[in-house]
């Protein structure tokens, strides 16, 4: 059975230490990242990482981040590109799944570190997103990604050789 949630926002950074910006769609390719973005250009805190194309956040983890531990963060200040509602991220590592029109794998948990409390000059936020600080993907089908696109999973690998990466 297939399961789905949604994109709540998108945030992409040009360069390293930049203010993620809002964006109501993006184009995200196969081996590259969101176009734009500053793992797109091979740049980023963590660009040295496979399968740091694309991160997600839940926006049920940053509510309960903000009950919990009375942490706050502003749209995009979690540095994470894209906010999901109504998907378990945790449960897609190692997973495909369809965003939009493009098609990601789920690499690993982004677990908050100290770089992001750092950043936001916020204590507390590295132990209120322990283990809901989101997952890192790779995109392994290029397409765009706009607020309100679906999300969903399980998908079937795709046949066909149409903006695949090889890896």
């Amino acid at each position: 059975m297939t399961q789905t949630g949604t994109v709540t926002s998108i945030h992409i950074a040009q360069t390293t230490g930049a203010q993620p910006e809002p964006v109501d769609s993006v184009r995200a390719v196969a081996g590259r990242g969101l176009d734009g973005d500053r793992y797109y250009h091979e740049e980023g805190t963590f660009g040295d990482r496979d399968g740091c194309a694309v991160t997600f956040i839940e926006s049920e983890a940053l509510a309960a981040a903000e009950r919990e531990y009375d942490v706050s963060l502003s749209p995009g200040a979690h540095r994470r590109n894209v906010t999901t509602r109504g998907v378990a991220l945790n449960h897609l590592v190692g997973e495909r799944f369809r965003v939009g029109d493009a098609v990601c794998l789920g690499t690993e948990l982004c677990e908050p570190c100290s770089y992001l409390e750092r950043h936001l000059e916020q204590a507390g936020v590295q132990d209120a997103l322990v283990h809901r600080g989101g997952l890192r993907a790779r995109i392994v089908e290029s397409g765009d990604i706009r607020e309100k696109s679906s999300i969903e999973f399980p998908i079937s690998c795709h046949s066909g050789p149409k903006n695949q990466d090889s890896s």
